[in-house]
């Protein structure tokens, strides 16, 4: 459980620190800005963080300089024309009016046609296509789920779909259900597959420690290039250092 937070100053970077019931010190960088978050067990004072922190600059300050590179979307408009992503590729969005329901189709590998009334705005073109997104996400998730359960030998109840600004999923244990990001519908399947058992084994060990990497090594043996990809990746929202 968190009991304090704080934000203390090093080298002129700001950094906010979050003490909790843990054994080690995790320091990360967030974009878009390089935000410096650490997380600390409770026994550590403000000196201590200050020398874990600046231990790390070099690593710190290069995280940031990769956000001020890192490619990014713009706003969509949902218009013509665009690019969009759906699992790993882009699409180029094709905007059809007509009298009929709203759908969205991928033609050709190359082209997502959205059919909507004539006259409607962007907010609405852009329900449709969240739509569209939150339904192919949320098939795919049973298969994995299914796959997963008896590897790890854990079982969760509930897995849930929402937009997160930074992080990718998240795991509450104590009611085992899993939220995934609905970004994760635009990234090939094994980031998304990385997600999941990232969260799942969660539930057999709560922390980022050794453990939960050798966990992670023996079930999924690639999965530092699934984070590596995220972390790379347009609207990548939290940098997976573990």
């Amino acid at each position: 459980m968190t009991t304090e937070r704080q934000v203390i100053e090093v080298r002129d970077i700001p950094v906010e620190v979050l003490r909790k019931d843990i054994k080690n010190l995790h320091v990360g960088v967030y974009p878009p800005a390089g935000r410096v978050r650490v997380a600390a067990p409770l026994h550590l004072d403000d000196d201590a963080i200050r020398l874990a922190v600046v231990s790390r600059l070099g690593w710190i300050r290069r995280q940031q300089q990769s956000f001020q590179h890192q490619d990014r979307q713009s706003q969509r408009e949902v218009v013509t024309g665009e690019s969009h992503f759906f699992q790993g590729s882009r699409y180029l969005l094709d905007v059809v009016e007509h009298e009929g329901p709203s759908s969205v189709e991928v033609l050709n590998n190359t082209t997502l046609v959205l059919r909507t009334r004539a006259g409607s705005d962007q907010s609405t073109r852009d329900a449709v296509l969240q739509r569209w997104y939150r339904q192919r996400l949320r098939e795919q998730l049973p298969d994995l789920v299914a796959k997963w359960q008896p590897r790890l030998g854990v079982t969760i109840d509930e897995v849930r779909i929402k937009k997160m600004k930074t992080r990718w999923g998240t795991c509450n244990i104590e009611a085992r259900r899993i939220w995934v990001n609905l970004e994760l519908v635009k990234k090939p399947q094994a980031c998304l597959e990385f997600i999941l058992v990232h969260e799942m084994v969660h539930l057999l060990e709560r922390h980022h420690n050794d453990r939960f990497r050798a966990i992670m090594d023996e079930q999924l043996p690639h999965w530092r290039v699934h984070r590596d990809e995220l972390n790379r990746a347009p609207l990548a929202h939290e940098d997976w250092r573990y």
